[in-house]
């Protein structure tokens, strides 16, 4: 078996798509075994994701053959090598395409939900399916992409037969798969799992590339000086920029209150990366916990280990640090200097971070609750120190946890609002952000 399931497909198949990141594509994949396909890879180059409803025209007493396809905008491609092996009469063609023209009717009205497809005028687009066998599918979707006005299609597939590019010839203008096998049967048995796609899975993708639920979210191993550290990658489509939490002691990449600010920051189109700075075993000791070179130093070894992610590439990345997380976030931001797009802390002790506040020269917002008046004071100190661009923002009547009604998500507006605005013209600055 080539691959695990349609997801790791996707996500193998994005990778070798990274070239068109900076292309504006559009990920169109077709329904309903290609879509989870297309979702990983509209996730990892950041695009929007859209479907192309097609219908194979089998074959009768052989529907897993095909001879031609249907789709949207009464596209029709017919496979006259397959109909005229298998002598199929027009009386057979017409009947097999009434019964699945009504079936994509109806697929249509079901996906869309009344959704306006996305437009395709003057942009890439990438056709992606979970695989090609004979090709007329996808030959009906690139000739319906071309009517959608697309200015350039690509096709591409996790698997294909090893002649696909001459069998393909002239229909896209770009041709992308990363395994052609010379023995080829059927596209399932290169997929250890090809189990159906239902619709409810289809939806489910749509959905959440419609609402800005994050398009790939996975877990991450990092290797850093002395643990193996886990992390949770979540990145919405077409995302601004990546967020990278450092949490306080006593909480971990699990925190309640980290979550909520996360999910928030990836409605608002950032990435995040929830991670674990020590291990289950180092978390009692003290030393530890309290060490910002130490944590700092892991923390670069996340951001280094997110740079191999597939969709992350060329993306800002800052830091967001709670307790004294933020004096391991505002610590690495001193070692990588202008690299770091932005560093938020909330309820943090920046003030262990010491000397090296001088040092930091990524735009700093530091957030603190009005209640929290020891740390509050700690945190002016600390600002005074820095020499980069910064904020305080103190949430009325906010305790150290802020716990109080709406305290939390003040605290996700404001640090959206900071990594966006500063992510944005980190971007535009085109720095290499990844060389650290």
């Amino acid at each position: 078996m080539n691959y695990t399931d349609r997801t790791e497909a996707g996500r193998r198949l994005a990778a070798e798509l990274t070239h068109l990141r900076g292309a504006d594509p559009v990920v169109v994949g077709l329904p309903r075994g290609g879509v989870p396909v297309a979702a990983e890879v509209a996730g990892a180059l950041g695009a929007p994701l859209d479907i192309c409803v097609i219908r194979k025209l089998g074959v009768p007493f052989q529907p897993e053959l095909a001879m031609g396809a249907i789709g949207e905008g009464g596209a029709r491609v017919l496979n006259d090598r397959v109909i005229r092996g298998a002598a199929i009469t027009a009386e057979q063609l017409d009947r097999v395409e009434r019964t699945e023209r009504t079936e994509l009717e109806r697929r249509a009205v079901r996906y869309r939900r009344g959704r306006d497809g996305v437009d395709l005028r003057g942009r890439t687009v990438l056709v992606v399916d979970d695989g090609l066998a004979t090709g007329s599918t996808a030959k009906a979707a690139c000739r319906i992409v071309r009517a959608r006005g697309a200015a350039r299609v690509v096709l591409a597939v996790p698997v294909a037969p090893a002649d696909w590019r001459s069998t393909m010839a002239g229909t896209a203008d770009e041709l992308v798969c990363p395994f052609t096998p010379a023995r080829f049967y059927a596209i399932g048995e290169f997929y250890a799992d090809f189990g159906q796609t239902g619709d409810a899975e289809v939806l489910a993708c749509l959905d959440a590339a419609a609402d800005g639920t994050p398009a790939v979210e996975r877990e991450l191993e990092i290797q850093a000086p002395g643990a193996r550290l886990a992390g949770e990658l979540a990145l919405p489509h077409r995302a601004a920029g990546v967020v990278l939490f450092a949490h306080g002691s006593g909480s971990s990449r699990h925190s309640p209150r980290n979550r909520r600010v996360a999910a928030a920051l990836n409605r608002a189109g950032l990435g995040t990366l929830l991670l674990d700075l020590l291990t289950a075993d180092e978390e009692p000791d003290r030393h530890k916990v309290f060490d910002p070179e130490l944590l700092a130093d892991r923390l670069g070894a996340a951001t280094r280990r997110l740079a191999d992610e597939p969709g992350t590439d060329g993306l800002p990345f800052g830091y967001f640090g709670a307790s004294t997380g933020a004096a391991a976030a505002l610590w690495a931001a001193a070692e990588h200097g202008d690299r770091v797009a932005a560093v938020v802390s909330r309820g943090g002790r920046p003030d262990l971070a010491g000397e090296r506040l001088a040092k930091v020269r990524a735009p700093t917002l530091l957030i603190v609750g009005g209640a929290d008046r020891a740390v509050l004071e700690l945190n002016r100190q600390a600002r005074a120190l820095l020499r980069c661009e910064s904020g305080l923002a103190v949430v009325p009547d906010a305790t150290h946890l802020f716990e109080e009604p709406r305290a939390l998500e003040t605290v996700a507006e404001l640090a959206a609002e900071w990594f966006g605005r500063w992510f944005t013209r980190f971007a535009e600055a085109g720095d290499d952000h990844w060389t650290i």
